[in-house]
């Protein structure tokens, strides 16, 4: 599910009553805020920081250090493809949020890696859904 995060926001994502899904965000309150909401509610949350990524090889390395990804990481699609369908180094919990900052930027400066980039959250989400540890990309709105 792609759109805008309906109106219960990331209450409802957290308690499941908005399903998972890839949303666009118009953060409330901060996305450190945001991110320990959701570790509270028992939540993996990880916060991308796109602002000043222009293109595949920024989006990916900004993709290894900001969500911690294992050392195995390709630094190509077909490998963050990977690490977010095996979230075994996240460790166990509720569910995954990424939290995704500068996403509009982001896609303006690039916007093949853009959408490929959402394809693979989207993937990703749909791969999460089919088992009890939800994932949901959240992404937000450039301030």
């Amino acid at each position: 599910m792609t759109g805008l995060l309906p109106a219960a926001g990331i209450p409802g994502l957290l308690d499941g009553t908005v399903a998972p899904g890839v949303y666009h965000w118009h953060p409330p309150v901060s996305v450190p805020r945001t991110a320990r909401h959701a570790a509270e509610a028992g939540w993996r949350p990880a916060v991308l920081n796109l602002h000043g990524a222009t293109d595949k090889a920024s989006f990916l390395a900004r993709c290894a250090t900001d969500l911690e990804l294992p050392d195995w990481f390709g630094h190509n699609w077909d490998a963050l493809a990977d690490c977010l369908t095996d979230l075994s180094w996240w460790g166990e919990t509720r569910g995954y949020l990424l939290l995704v900052e500068g996403w509009g930027a982001f896609r303006t400066a690039a916007p093949e890696a853009a959408g490929i980039a959402a394809d693979i959250f989207a993937d990703s989400v749909h791969h999460w859904a089919g088992g009890t540890t939800p994932m949901a990309v959240l992404l937000a709105a450039d301030s």
